[in-house]
């Protein structure tokens, strides 16, 4: 059995904590969650996560079900990785466990029959893997990289094209006409009769989300109609008696105060200390230690999201502890995000940038408390935009093609602001703040005023980049990917960081 005392640090810039579960669990005086109630998948896995940046292999995509694409590992953190769709924007990437069941080797999908969505560029039917690896200078993830899990094959009572009725997860109080769109192993694909397969989910056999056709009569539960159809004009394909293998799973076992580690549903790239506050017979609540309740959100008991305590410490993932007293402090204008508790990790544009100094960029800040996905859809042809700001080029961020460059500075310089601002007058009562609101034209006119750098504005203009993107740029970012020469970066970098430094009167 893994060992809760191992001690975590704080992440606190200035303050070194140590902390571990058993301290805290007698502190607090409420359980872990026990193992036995976490699946395979959630628990503890039995070997290191073997993948590597770079790899490729094929992959569902979570925002259509349905679809299997070309992706690549760009981030890699324990035993977990974020996931990138070739050709795509990194502002579209997510996460997975390395042991996901909705990832596979390259080759997968022909060798299963399954339909691959090429890379963006690619016309249908062109794309080959062999060439495409080539080209890319590129490493396929190793087949015995990927998880087989112990689970039976999908009961002989399932086909694609069944009917069934279905809860809509996305709006959990209606049970809809659906279709079995798709079968892999021990899971099903269930589609919603004329609905876009936005709404589509995979499930196991034994979901509580399936019930057979019938149930919402035999139960006078409303039954959701595909949009346009009338209920006398339904024809099931498929009758009650026809799914007797479809057998809800019985409730789990989670009680409330049980403490375990979750997934920070607004930043992916965390993990959280966190305490199930509500239960439901197959959901539960998750609150974030020391965080106010209304970040609390709901998620499936056999979600991958979840896990038990000491699951970070033993696959080597930063866990992110309880906030206190001294996480509530509000940080000088333009020295952090202002929102409290938040260390200005992550983004709520996505990935594609690793830190904010603004309430606009935080994904805790009450403006973005409520907000679902801001990205337009990745397949609609149209370019994200979550403001009426355009933002930087793709390849300004850390990115799995450019591993070695980073979005933000790994350590803040001490400035002596009077000193500097006699060499820079034009930051002079300029704020981080402030800054963030500058539309692209009013970047490209700061950069133009600034000794020797007149030249250099246009390159802004070219790549649109706004205030918010303007702040996130460190000086590797504007000497290599802007083509900035040093004399002329160094004047612009050392004006972002006084944006940074500089007090509010």
């Amino acid at each position: 059995m893994f060992s809760l005392s191992v001690f975590h640090y704080s992440v606190v810039p200035g303050k070194k904590t140590l902390w571990n579960w058993v301290s805290y669990l007698e502190e607090e005086r409420m359980p872990a969650a026990p193992l036995k109630l976490f699946k395979e998948y959630q628990s503890f896995p039995q070997t290191r996560n073997g993948f590597k940046v770079g790899m490729k292999l094929e992959g569902l995509d979570p925002g259509h079900p349905s679809l299997f694409c070309v992706l690549t590992i760009a981030e890699v953190i324990g035993y977990r990785m974020r996931l990138h769709f070739d050709g795509y924007s990194e502002y579209y990437d997510f996460w997975v466990n390395a042991d996901s069941p909705d990832i596979h080797p390259v080759g997968w999908c022909e060798k299963t029959g399954h339909k691959l969505l090429s890379p963006k560029g690619y016309k249908e039917g062109e794309f080959n893997w062999v060439l495409y690896l080539k080209n890319c200078k590129a490493q396929a993830a190793p087949k015995n990289l990927f998880k087989t899990f112990s689970t039976p094959v999908t009961p002989s009572g399932f086909r694609m094209g069944m009917k069934l009725e279905a809860v809509d997860k996305k709006n959990p109080s209606l049970m809809c006409v659906a279709t079995i769109a798709d079968t892999l192993d021990n899971r099903l694909l269930i589609h919603f009769d004329n609905w876009d397969e936005s709404y589509d989910y995979w499930c196991d056999a034994s979901s509580p989300y399936i019930r057979p056709v019938g149930y919402c009569q035999e139960t006078g539960t409303p039954l959701t109609t595909p949009p346009g159809m009338l209920k006398a004009g339904l024809c099931f394909l498929l009758q009650s008696e026809d799914l007797q293998a479809l057998s809800p799973r019985p409730a789990h076992g989670f009680q409330v105060n049980m403490k375990l580690e979750a997934v920070d549903r607004r930043n992916p790239m965390l993990i959280r200390v966190a305490t199930i506050a509500e239960k439901e017979d197959h959901r539960i609540k998750i609150h974030f230690d020391g965080w106010d309740h209304s970040y609390d959100f709901w998620v499936d008991a056999d979600s991958p999201d979840i896990h038990p305590v000491g699951w970070c410490a033993k696959t080597g993932h930063t866990l992110q502890l309880p906030l206190g007293e001294a996480d509530d402090v509000i940080p000088l204008a333009g020295q952090g995000c202002p929102t409290p508790g938040c260390q200005g990790i992550g983004h709520v544009r996505g990935p594609r940038y690793g830190t904010h100094y603004t309430l606009v960029g935080c994904p805790y800040s009450e403006v973005n408390l409520n907000r679902e996905g801001s990205l337009q859809d990745r397949l609609s042809g149209e370019k994200p935009s979550p403001s009426n700001k355009f933002t930087l080029q793709q390849a300004l961020h850390q990115s799995v093609f450019m591993p070695s460059l980073s979005s933000s500075p790994t350590h803040r310089l001490h400035l002596c602001w009077e000193q500097h601002c006699r060499l820079l007058p034009e930051v002079s009562g300029l704020t981080a703040r402030s800054v963030a609101k500058w539309t692209v034209e009013e970047v490209a006119s700061f950069v133009q005023r600034l000794p020797g750098c007149k030249e250099q504005a246009s390159v802004f203009r070219e790549e649109q980049i706004d205030g918010e993107a303007f702040l996130l740029l460190n000086q590797a970012d504007i000497v290599k990917i802007l083509s900035i020469k040093l004399g002329p970066a160094l004047k612009i970098y050392n004006a972002i960081l006084m944006f940074k430094s500089a007090e509010e009167d």
